[in-house]
């Protein structure tokens, strides 16, 4: 699996000297997972319910963990994490989003704020931190060896982050199942959840998975969930199309990325014709690599959804990520035409345009990183990426500027100070990179003495 920013991209993130609020606490390591889709998935589902909490949807951040335990938590605010075990053992959309609704009501609690004494060094920046090898990696042009460091665990550490009170988890609960409720969604998914951690409880605490243990669950809470199940008039609502749709996609993707292609196979059989099968076979086959029949698979997907752009990003990775690098540009294209927001396929097209080495194509490079980071901020390979287009052009000043802010979104201060110094003496007074340069400057070194 390449660590790039396309159809299911790993980014090692660090997780910096967290203290641990469980005294039998462990370290842990731990990956994110950035992919469009997925996320895409995950925020349609979770926005009606942030929009019920009062909360502005667009400053919840969202994260995937790679993780194959059950678990979901906040951190340092209004940041939502989410193992990749949370969604391949959900059942349905509809447990999926009583996880989310129940860790909203944590967010619009204020619950984190009120244990920020015990939480100390466990914020967002610690949690959230790139590592700028990961970039470094990507564009090194090894991605095997990228993968190798990622499916490692490259020594990052993950200690407790928070352990909850029962006060807090059964006002989590009932805020979650008011959030369900006004958007119209049975509460019965979160009912689901707390049946399978039920199930655990008689566990020894190393095996039990993590949700259960910083969460703690008790009788009276699913007892009480399941009376609001039985009365509620949304008892009976399933999931939309949509959404049963989005999540068979998502878990098949998710699936079929995380596991061996063998198994993929063996899970989603040449005898499923739907279009998830279709979707995790071509997949599995592209990861062996057995092009000759991956290709067939996903061109037969672009056929049949000529508006899914994470088709075409698929068909780009496959053929990008086996030397056909002029081949991957067309279906990269149609991936950003089909969803010019994404900044990860912005972003995808651009490495693509770059490694081309087709100088023609640099000029357009530049102008899909500038888009991409616009969303993509804390992405470090996508300001490498452009820092190598400016250098190719020889703006030596804006490459500067761009690698002052790939470095200080991976955490590292003084080059991004040194950087930005360079390039300030490099572009010109009053200029916006000038400006902002001298911003960065500023940050960096402020960030530096707290």
């Amino acid at each position: 699996m390449r660590i790039t920013c396309r159809a299911l991209v790993f980014l090692l993130l660090l997780l910096a000297s967290m203290v641990p609020i469980e005294s039998a606490a462990q370290d842990e390591k731990i990956s994110f997972i950035r992919d469009d889709e997925v996320e895409s998935t995950i925020r349609r589902f979770a926005t009606p319910l942030f929009e019920a909490a009062g909360l502005d949807a667009s400053g919840v951040r969202i994260y995937l963990v790679n993780d194959p335990r059950l678990n979901a938590f906040v951190a340092g605010g209004q940041n939502l994490f989410i193992n990749t075990g949370l969604i391949l053992r959900s059942k349905s959309a509809n447990q999926l989003m009583g996880v989310i609704a129940h860790e909203t009501g944590h967010i619009a609690g204020g619950h984190l704020a009120r244990t920020q004494d015990a939480m100390r060094n466990a914020t967002a920046q610690a949690i959230i931190a790139m590592v700028v090898g990961a970039a470094a990696a990507a564009a090194s042009g090894n991605p095997n060896a990228a993968a190798a460091g990622m499916l490692g665990g490259a020594g990052l550490a993950q200690q407790s982050v928070l352990q909850y009170s029962v006060g807090q988890e059964s006002a989590a609960d009932q805020a979650g199942m008011r959030f369900l409720d006004r958007t119209g969604q049975s509460a019965k998914g979160l009912l689901e959840f707390f049946e399978i951690l039920e199930g655990e409880e008689l566990l020894s605490a190393a095996r039990q998975d993590p949700y259960l243990r910083t969460h703690p669950l008790t009788q009276q809470r699913m007892d009480i969930v399941r009376e609001h199940v039985e009365h509620s008039r949304y008892k009976s609502s399933a999931d939309t199309p949509e959404f049963a749709e989005l999540h068979a996609m998502m878990t098949a993707k998710l699936a079929a990325f995380i596991n061996p292609p063998g198994q993929t196979l063996g899970q989603f059989k040449e005898s499923d014709g739907s279009v998830p099968a279709r979707y995790a076979r071509a997949i599995a086959y592209y990861r062996i690599p057995d092009l000759a029949k991956a290709l067939p698979l996903v061109d037969g997907l672009i056929r049949e959804r000529p508006d899914n752009p994470w088709f075409e990003e698929l068909k780009g990775q496959m053929l990008f990520e086996n030397g056909r690098i002029g081949e991957a540009l067309a279906p990269y294209e149609a991936s950003v035409r089909l969803k010019p927001s994404s900044g990860l396929l912005r972003i995808g097209l651009a490495q693509a345009m770059i490694e081309s080495n087709d100088s023609k194509l640099t000029k357009r490079a530049i102008g899909e990183l500038t888009e991409a980071v616009r969303s993509e901020d804390r992405n470090p390979l996508g300001w490498h990426l452009l820092a190598v287009a400016y250098g190719r052009e020889e703006n030596f000043g804006m490459s500067a500027l761009s690698l002052a802010e790939e470095a200080l979104s991976g955490g590292d201060r003084k080059t991004a100070a040194q950087q930005a110094i360079r390039a300030a003496q490099l572009l010109p007074p009053g200029s916006p990179g000038r400006l902002r340069a001298e911003d960065l400057k500023a940050t960096a070194r402020l960030k530096d003495r707290d």
